[in-house]
């Protein structure tokens, strides 16, 4: 379907469902602007069973040593450590290379070390089409930042300005918006109503607590003190993580394992309660969810917190003391409105816009390697009315 314009080419990783879920909306609205997009696994990029043996300790560290993850995250903020990432992982940029056919237009990299391959293929000129950056943290830490990338998107101008913080170049870091797949919006009573009995939810307020496909973090005590409250009820996303709502289920509250209708899901609940800032949250508040972020995973759920608490789309809540109160807030106070207006402009820019002007035939020149196009996109209808600082104090 489509291919008129010629071909994008999207690396994501199987690592988690966020990096995917994005590349799939990117690729669906690619597809409606008239490209062919091919979607390629970086771990496949990997030799031999690296890949896969990667995405299996990274699993076992979050569940098991959360804090050596704490730790190795740590060490990725040094600057020498980018360096490093890049020289390891040379090898695989052949096998990059020969996934670019000759009507590819530009290489979208939703993975952090996806992007380490791209900036160097850059800058050699061995990649002679733009290179993009779609950051899927609501943060964007120093590995998503690579010399010689073309344009790095973020969803959110806090996003684009830690980016720059990081060396990105100024007219590069660009506040993109979101990319939440159409399925996931405010519900209206009925349709309420119909998703609780669909999943046989209890009536009251429901508390939706997602930890991710992978189900990682504290996510039993989350959703104990949710139930402490007696402001909702806990309903837990498990994912593929098994034991967790085996768990859970010997506790009495309700508690799923993988679902594949989250939009319905979501539909559901009056509230969400998060723990890593990544694809749920951005779902959440496309569904007009208020969002707290409570026991944040190490590494880079605690950076997205802070960010996303700064762009004032979301409440990190760092004592169980302040959760009923802030729960209160949410619901019933001025906080969740607060969110949802905060929110909007992120909602309702396009990522695919920007990808679709910068691989436009017309729009590069191949002598220049410049986009005229890309200063002036940066004040563009796209990002109207996202704010450009921090979210005034509340």
């Amino acid at each position: 379907m489509g291919g008129g314009l010629g071909r994008v080419v999207i690396v994501s990783a199987g690592v988690g469902a966020g990096h995917d879920g994005y590349t799939r909306e990117l690729a669906r609205r690619l597809r409606g602007r008239g490209y062919a997009v091919d979607q390629y696994d970086f771990m496949d990029l990997l030799p031999g069973p690296t890949g896969s043996n990667a995405v299996q300790l990274y699993n076992r560290t979050l569940n098991h040593a959360p804090w050596i993850y704490a730790g190795l995250f740590h060490l990725g903020t040094w600057s020498i450590t980018a360096a490093v990432t890049r020289a390891l992982l040379a090898p695989a940029r052949r096998r990059l290379r020969a996934l670019l056919t000759p009507d590819v237009r530009a290489v979208v990299s939703t993975y952090s070390l996806a992007s380490q391959l791209l900036g160097p293929l850059r800058r050699s000129g061995r990649l002679r089409v733009p290179a993009i950056t779609y950051v899927t943290d609501f943060a964007v830490h120093r590995h998503w930042v690579v010399p010689g990338v073309d344009a790095l998107l973020a969803p959110h101008p806090v996003g684009a300005r830690q980016a720059r913080v990081l060396g990105a170049a100024a007219h590069s870091a660009i506040a993109a918006g979101a990319l939440v797949a159409p399925g996931f919006h405010p519900p209206t009573p009925a349709e309420r109503e119909e998703a609780r009995q669909a999943f046989g939810l209890p009536s009251g307020r429901l508390a939706l607590v997602a930890a991710g496909s992978w189900g990682v973090g504290r996510v039993a005590q989350t959703a104990a003190d949710v139930a402490g409250t007696g402001v909702a009820t806990p309903v837990v996303v498990c994912g593929r993580n098994e034991r967790l709502r085996e768990r859970l289920d010997r506790t009495g509250l309700p508690a799923l394992g993988w679902v594949d209708d989250m939009p319905r899901l979501m539909r559901a609940v009056d509230v969400l309660v998060e723990n890593a800032g990544g694809l749920m949250a951005m779902e959440g508040m496309a569904t007009g969810l208020p969002i707290a972020t409570y026991r944040p995973i190490p590494g880079h759920g605690h950076i997205s917190a802070a960010t996303l608490e700064q762009a004032g789309v979301s409440t990190w809540i760092r004592r169980p003391s302040a959760l009923r109160p802030t729960l209160l807030r949410l619901l019933d106070g001025d906080l969740g409105g607060a969110q949802r207006q905060a929110a909007a402009p992120m909602l309702q820019a396009d990522p695919a816009e920007v990808v679709a002007r910068l691989a436009h035939p017309k729009g590069f020149d191949r002598r220049e390697r410049a986009w005229p196009t890309l200063d002036a996109y940066r004040s563009g209808r796209a990002v109207a009315g996202m704010p450009e600082g921090p979210h005034p104090p509340r």
